[in-house]
């Protein structure tokens, strides 16, 4: 169970991390972002990324080794980054839109699925 919740709050932690690293960069014109220039856009960045922490932290510990969960450090962050790539690919196709989805970058992914397959199959 505690490996589902690490899951679930993962994912939800890269839907805020993906705005927070990338929203900036669609929605130019959002909130008089534009008249604080980089400046802003870093501080509103940053109030985004707070809610990814608050939910990566949780997530790590309750699927580290360290703290009662089944993953290794190598494991975890691996899963963090399948996750992260698959949540990227579902906010850029459904809300960003516009951007393409190019073979290299489906196989790639795949690719990343079976690292994690290889990862956190039994020894």
């Amino acid at each position: 169970m505690r490996t589902l919740y690490t899951i679930i709050l993962l994912s939800l932690s890269n839907v805020f991390m993906t705005f927070a690293w990338y929203g900036h960069l669609k929605w130019k014109s959002f909130s008089g972002l534009e008249r604080w220039g980089l400046a802003g856009v870093i501080v509103f960045s940053w109030g985004i990324a707070f809610f990814e922490y608050v939910l990566m932290i949780p997530a790590n510990r309750l699927g580290s080794r360290e703290t009662g969960g089944s993953m290794d450090m190598f494991q975890l962050r691996l899963l963090q980054e399948v996750i992260s790539m698959l949540i990227f690919t579902l906010v850029v196709m459904f809300v960003f839109k516009g951007e393409a989805l190019h073979w290299r970058y489906a196989l790639a992914f795949c690719l990343m699925i079976i690292a994690i397959w290889l990862v956190l199959g039994k020894s």
